[in-house]
């Protein structure tokens, strides 16, 4: 068959011999394997070649048919400091679907070949068929200050009828970027568009934006090296590089260490359909086989390059996130050595434990130990207090006996007097319930461990495979001002997550400076530290300051790669904060009926198990939300009965019985109000916040399961904090200066901190497309965004909310118990 072919091009050819010569034999060769492969010349028959010098910028008007061929001729000089595009358009004038054209173009170190008219296939392999195309040639390298180069454009077709088309091949005298220009040009499914971009000296790195104002047709930006072939139609522009869907905006960080050759092309293809973009879906075709009009599908693109950050700016935000944390230790010490200094002038006590003379502390013991005594004969002396403490280190467990002495007073009686103070519910031995409050922070501290590894190795695997794949819609970051630094793609949200580890690790030393301060005055037989004040247990305080590590940790993990996916690790030790900080208020009045360990984080590890269900099953489902309704619902009643009832109450086969008697008897027989007013006041606006939201929840079915469910979480807990301040100023007592201050610096954090958070940058509920409309420069020393400065005042906020719950009963380090009121 070759042989045959050899034959032909001599017997038959109509040009000149030297224009046989210029191609040269590897070209001659490619003919006659394409006429074998496309089947166009069987054994024993001719073809009518016709070879054509052609000319840039002429419209050739032709016809083609199973008998003739047509090779079109041309040369340009290629200049090593000038880069020239080279642009193929055609038109076919007639419908041939069943036998398209096929166009050859044979160049150096490249073959480009395509079919008019273009079948394009989309979901569910619709089809859409395009008779103008519009195909920029690669520029191959040369090594020459200057060189000819000639490239062939064959025209052939199985088509027995003549088909009419028009060729045109011109320059495109813009064809490199410059740096900082606006470009704009119009682009289309079969007239895809790229050009070239140069790295200039002393520039590393560049952010390539590409901006649009029309949402649709969806487009997808590409960045890849220089080489042939260049990958620029709908169906492989993914095949190399980096690449993204795009509607409005589109935004790619390249470095120059990712392009050997100091420059890459920017490509820019119109998808056949609207889907990725999140654009409306198109009817399926009646028959497999049926053509679907695509329609005017062109959108003007406007494609600017600029010069990303120096590694002066990294630094910079490095140092500036690192000082603004710091400052926090400086200011600690700073407050740490003026108490020092305003002891030390005997202005106040180190502590609420330390007084001015020994002789002082045992005239206040005296006092204490005659005042005091709130159910006989509970008095002890301080020879029995320090045995106590001294048993303390012995293996006790609180679920071994009951530690309250119901030969003095029975529980179910002391819990269920109409007014109860402190004392009442503070009867349980000390070191059984340090022991039950410290296993809050090593479940905690376990928990995190076990959950952070996998998530640490699935985010990597995550970058690992953008980086691998370069498809950059596989994670959400605001691309206009994502910083890489290394392997990591937005270095730059990472960082700014250091604040939750620097402030947690912070407080967790208060707590512990607190926390040997106490303990020495229990060594010492304080009686202010024995019997005075809310009753000191520091082990929810250490789990709330891990939780606040683990959530900076977890935070960076989830900005590696952001999506819907893993979600969950940002939004999980929130709820555990949340939860924590719920039963701190809760266990600051109530220390001996306060939950355990494992039923709190039992209870926690259900709602991440809902909060996982939520975004995968939750967008739309209704019956989803109804079952979530109905659980949030009976979850709120059976905590308010829990509560209201301090814990003395059982949930067994009778509780329905005993509903309705008491129903019966306080309702409808005497019709008498609740006896615990204030309990009922809280837990009735528990029940009205939790009920609305979970109607709203039924009713709007949110796409982002997870912030609803936090917003339940936060809500609730700003409930409980407002309703435990105002009784606390209702019951006679104050808020100390320094917890003042936290309350107010703190509230004006978190407002500015929820302004930058409402900012949405980017979002997974929609397409990668969609979300990109949303991605906003810089606005912070050009390194950090809206996001990373929530996340510096969301880290310093919730550092000032645990100093809060740390520090505002500190008035009552010198109350008596008894005179403490319970609410």
């Amino acid at each position: 068959m070759l042989r045959s072919c050899w034959k032909s091009r001599h017997k038959k050819s109509s040009g000149p011999a030297s224009c046989w010569i210029r191609p040269g034999l590897t070209a001659l060769l490619w003919l006659c394997v394409t006429q074998f492969i496309c089947g166009s010349e069987a054994v024993g028959e001719t073809k009518n070649v016709v070879q054509k010098d052609a000319e840039f910028d002429v419209t050739y008007n032709d016809t083609v048919t199973s008998e003739n061929q047509t090779i079109y001729a041309f040369n340009h000089t290629v200049s090593r400091n000038k880069t020239e595009g080279v642009r193929v358009s055609v038109d076919v004038l007639s419908q041939g679907f069943e036998s398209p054209i096929l166009f050859v173009v044979r160049q150096k170190q490249a073959v480009l070949s395509f079919q008019v008219p273009l079948i394009l296939r989309g979901l569910y392999q619709r089809k859409y068929p395009y008779n103008h195309l519009g195909r920029t040639l690669c520029q191959p390298p040369t090594r020459a200050a200057s060189e000819t180069q000639y490239f062939f454009v064959d025209v052939s077709t199985l088509s027995s009828q003549g088909t009419n088309y028009q060729l045109r091949v011109s320059r495109v005298e813009s064809f490199t970027l410059q740096t900082d220009k606006k470009f704009s040009f119009t682009a289309s499914p079969s007239q895809p568009q790229y050009f070239k971009y140069v790295f200039p000296d002393g520039v590393d790195t560049v952010i390539v934006k590409v901006n649009s104002d029309m949402t649709f047709p969806c487009s997808v930006m590409s960045v890849q090296d220089i080489q042939c072939p260049v990958y620029d139609l709908d169906n492989n522009v993914a095949f190399i590089g980096m690449y993204q869907t795009m509607t409005k905006k589109g935004a790619i960080t390249v470095q120059r260490k990712d392009f050997p050759s100091n420059s890459f092309y920017v490509v820019v293809v119109v998808k056949t359909e609207d889907e990725a973009c999140g654009g409306p879906l198109r009817f399926y075709p009646l028959r497999p086989d049926e053509l679907i009009d695509a329609g005017n599908r062109t959108k003007v693109i406007d494609v600017v390059v600029s010069p990303a950050i120096n590694s002066e700016v990294y630094v910079m935000g490095m140092l500036f996130c690192l000082g603004i944390f710091l400052s926090f230790y400086l200011l600690t010490l700073l407050v740490l050595g003026a108490i020092y200094v305003r002891v030390s002038t005997g202005k106040t006590p180190a502590s609420p434990y330390e007084y001015g003379s020994f002789g002082n502390l045992l005239l206040r013991r005296d006092s204490l130990l005659f005042r005091l005594s709130p159910l006989p004969p509970s008095e002890r002396s301080l020879e029995s207090v320090g045995r106590s403490r001294q048993e303390s280190l012995s293996s006790v467990e609180e679920d071994d006996y009951d530690t309250l002495d119901d030969i003095d007073s029975d529980k179910n009686i002391v819990r269920t007097k109409k007014f109860l103070c402190v004392s009442d519910l503070a009867r349980k031995d000390k070191r059984i319930l340090s022991k039950k409050y410290q296993i809050y922070f090593w479940n905690i501290a376990t928990i995190a461990v076990f959950y952070a590894l996998p998530v640490i190795q699935l985010v990597i695997t995550y970058q690992t495979v953008v980086n691998v794949t370069g498809n950059q819609d596989i994670c959400f970051y605001n691309f206009l001002c994502a910083h890489p630094l290394g392997a990591l793609s937005a270095f730059n949200n990472l960082l700014s997550n250091l604040g939750y580890v620097m402030l947690g690790l912070l407080f967790l030393l208060i707590v512990l400076k607190r926390d040997i301060v106490h303990n020495r005055a229990l060594v010492r037989n304080d009686l202010n530290a024995l019997e005075c004040g809310i009753p000191k247990h520091f082990g929810l305080f250490y789990a709330m300051g891990t939780a606040l590590m683990m959530e900076g940790l977890l935070s960076a993990c989830y900005h590696v790669c952001p999506n819907y996916t893993n979600f969950q690790f940002d939004t999980s030790f929130m709820y555990m904060i949340a939860g924590l900080c719920m039963l701190k208020l809760y266990q600051k009045r109530h220390p001996d009926i306060n939950a355990s360990a494992y039923t709190a984080y039992a209870c926690l590890a259900a709602v991440i198990f809902f909060s996982v269900l939520g975004v995968v099953f939750g967008k739309g489902n209704m019956v989803f939300w109804i079952v979530f309704s109905v659980i949030h619902i009976l979850a709120t009643l059976l905590l308010s009965t829990q509560l209201y009832y301090m814990g003395r109450w059982r949930f067994d086969s009778g509780v329905l019985r005993r509903i309705v008697y008491v129903i019966y008897t306080d309702c409808i027989r005497q019709c008498s109000g609740p006896m615990y007013i204030d309990r009922m006041v809280l837990l009735v606006m528990g029940n009205i916040v939790n009920w609305s939201l979970a109607a709203y929840g039924l009713i709007e079915r949110p796409n982002d399961f997870a912030s609803y469910l936090l917003a339940i979480a936060i809500c609730n807990l700003l409930l409980y904090f407002a309703f435990y301040i105002i009784m606390k100023l209702r019951s006679g007592e104050r808020i100390k200066c320094l917890p003042l201050v936290c309350i107010l610096f703190t509230a004006v954090v978190w407002g500015f901190a929820l302004y930058f958070f409402f900012q949405g940058l980017s979002t997974w509920q929609k397409t990668p497309a969609e979300s990109r409309e949303h991605n906003r420069d810089c606005i912070l020393l050009s390194f950090f965004d809206d996001h990373d400065i929530w996340h510096f005042l969301s880290s310093i906020a919730m550092f000032g909310s645990f100093l809060v719950l740390l520090t505002m009963d500190d008035d009552l380090d010198t109350v008596q118990r008894d005179k403490i009121f319970v609410f």
